[in-house]
């Protein structure tokens, strides 16, 4: 084992040219650890945030980005059961993913599927995690509802889509461009809607109104998504890509018995992490291994490009997953 690592820090908060190769010290599993040697890191929006200084890792956490990874068991903590040397596997992180290691709670840490390669499922923890929290836990959704999710060609859309569609529900998607939306269509979704050219509150509206609600981009959205929603339906907030504060009439929220809910997954216990990681190996990583389900992958950089990963993100014209090759 070295005990030097490849690593990709952010030098200070600003732009993608200030993500900076370097080196750290190989980290050291705790009890309940296992440390990984990486093989391909996903990226995600959140490292963005934390690169512009406007998300820092929790206490504890590496100061390095990168949230996901995949690749093989090569230590393990005090008290880690369940998992052996050797092993695939592909784990949600609490930082510090962009890195040739990197150690992880043995409990986030979930089996590559059957049939999937490293690089695929290094794009699974952030994305999966997220939607079936929110989406299935937190939102509710049920077979035969109606489902609109912003932003159907990001990692996250592309992630709900598929879901959604699997376990029966209805699926509406917003996406920018004629090509977004057609891929939203071929994910599954029932009708993909291009906010450029459409308004997504008559379509859901005409439809009986949206049954659940996943909202990435905040701002005018927020009241827009109210309308859109049937009564006593659920909008649940992940992210506010236009910003966090608006003008909101709650008294459509009390006449219509409406539920606005929302979370962010890095904050969040240990132990809640591991209740997710146990339904996502439940009751999702079967349609992963069946084929049913597949991360859709837009493109791939080397670990020493994570900035010009990060301005394809940041351009938007992505649709899926961007990943790091680190090995």
């Amino acid at each position: 084992m070295p005990r030097v690592m490849r690593a990709i820090e952010i030098a200070e908060p600003g732009g993608p040219e200030m993500l900076r190769p370097t080196e750290r010290p190989v980290p050291v599993p705790q009890p309940g650890e296992v440390l990984i040697r990486l093989a391909y890191a996903g990226v995600n929006r959140p490292d963005a945030l934390q690169r512009a200084g406007s998300y820092a890792p929790p206490p504890q956490a590496s100061d390095l980005p990168g949230l996901e990874g995949a690749g093989e068991v090569v230590a393990l903590g005090e008290g880690v059961t369940g998992l052996k040397l050797g092993d695939p596997v592909c784990a949600l992180l609490p930082g510090g993913g962009y890195a040739d290691y990197v150690t992880a709670p043995a409990a986030h840490a979930l089996p590559v599927p059957e049939g999937m390669g490293l690089k695929q499922a290094a794009c699974l923890p952030e994305t999966f995690f997220t939607v079936w929290s929110n989406v299935f836990m937190r939102g509710g959704l049920t077979a035969g509802e109606r489902f609109l999710v912003h932003g159907g060609s990001s990692g996250i859309g592309t992630t709900a889509i598929q879901l959604a569609s699997a376990f029966g529900a209805r699926v509406f998607a917003t996406a920018g461009t004629p090509a977004k939306c057609a891929a939203c269509r071929a994910l599954g979704a029932d009708r993909a809607i291009d906010y450029r050219s459409e308004d997504f509150v008559d379509v859901l509206k005409a439809e009986g109104g949206a049954d659940l609600i996943l909202d990435m981009v905040g701002g005018d959205y927020l009241p827009r998504n109210v309308r859109a929603l049937a009564d006593e339906g659920r909008l649940v907030q992940i992210a506010f890509l236009q910003g966090p504060k608006v003008t909101l009439n709650f008294a459509h929220v009390m006449m219509r018995r409406l539920t606005i809910t929302g979370s962010t997954l890095r904050p969040q216990s240990d132990l809640a992490k591991a209740r997710i990681a146990a339904e996502l190996r439940e009751k999702v990583w079967p349609l992963l291994a069946s084929g049913r389900v597949a991360p859709v992958m837009d493109s791939e950089f080397d670990l020493t490009e994570a900035a010009r990963a990060h301005a394809r993100m940041e351009q938007g014209a992505h649709i899926g997953k961007i990943v790091l090759k680190v090995a």
